[in-house]
């Protein structure tokens, strides 16, 4: 039953009709409530671990969506490495809230969006999304009068800055050679921006003295290993979330949010090392079950 809420992300009342139908079991909501918070028990311990990896992750993308807690607001936070994902339900899309992914002092590199939530992260411990420049250079030239200029300079960034990207990638560049392409780069865009910033057009010239601001947090990409230029990964792993919260309206206690948490955390961390998802929930049920502790989530993982 947990699994179909919590990885095929159905309704309770769906879950309860599947079982009934398709087993000819007879179950009911509060049983279903009560299996689910049985599981929920035998996961936190694999939650925990996950947890201490992704916070002392040299590098790790974030990201966070909506949630709601029986009507109220809430966030849903993710923070992902390579093989490994952590999810926390908090009531702010704040510092707090993101405080409740890496902890009090943050470790290793964080690659985000612009979120005013990101802003107190030290900028050599940031990495801005381009994928989510891009978007704003767009917008620009979508304002159109003197932000065009600016949209435009800033697209054709983009695309040099992703094209070398690429190239590196497939081993046509080396490091080295990378970090001279981008700091071309680099520079071209700070023209940019000194230019944009002293425009006419004032929204165009905030966003040219904002990304001034950030101006090192824009190619730590270029220098650093394992860090990308896109928080792709992030919102890939966020979007799991995502069909759970629209089919089930988020979560109707403090404890359906722990359940969230634990089986999301769980079942993308699974799914990043390519392990099954039913074969593990079973094997810590039946561990729980046996007062055992779960089985190891990360033995597999290369953090």
């Amino acid at each position: 039953m947990s699994y179909f809420s919590g990885r095929l992300h159905v309704g309770r009342r769906v879950v309860e009709e599947v079982v009934e139908t398709v087993f000819d079991v007879p179950t009911s909501l509060g049983s279903i409530v009560a299996l689910e918070a049985e599981t929920c028990a035998a996961l936190a311990g694999p939650y925990d671990e996950v947890g201490a990896v992704v916070r002392a992750a040299p590098v790790k993308n974030t990201d966070e969506t909506g949630w709601s807690e029986n009507g109220r607001k809430r966030w849903l936070w993710a923070s992902a490495t390579t093989t490994a994902a952590f999810f926390v339900i908090h009531l702010r899309r704040s510092f707090a809230g993101l405080q409740a992914l890496p902890g009090e002092t943050p470790q290793g590199v964080v690659c985000s969006d612009r979120w005013s939530a990101y802003s107190r992260l030290p900028l050599e411990l940031r990495q801005i999304c381009w994928a989510h420049l891009k978007r704003d250079f767009q917008k620009l030239i979508d304002r159109g009068g003197p932000a065009d200029a600016v949209g435009r300079a800033g697209l054709e960034v983009v695309a040099c800055l992703f094209a070398d990207w690429s190239e590196f990638r497939r081993g046509g560049l080396d490091r080295v050679g990378l970090q001279v392409r981008i700091d071309r780069i680099a520079r071209e865009l700070q023209g940019v921006l000194e230019q944009g910033r002293r425009g006419a057009d004032s929204k165009a010239a905030r966003f040219c003295a904002n990304l001034l601001g950030l101006h090192p947090a824009l190619w730590l990409f270029a220098t650093i290993d394992g860090v990308e230029p896109t928080n792709n990964h992030a919102e890939r792993i966020l979007r799991g979330g995502v069909p759970w919260r629209k089919n089930a309206f988020g979560s109707r206690s403090a404890e359906g949010c722990r359940f969230v948490e634990r089986m999301l955390t769980v079942v993308q961390t699974l799914r990043l090392q390519n392990r099954p998802v039913l074969d593990y929930l079973c094997r810590a049920i039946v561990a729980h079950r046996s007062g055992l502790p779960a089985p190891q989530l990360l033995d597999q993982a290369g953090d």
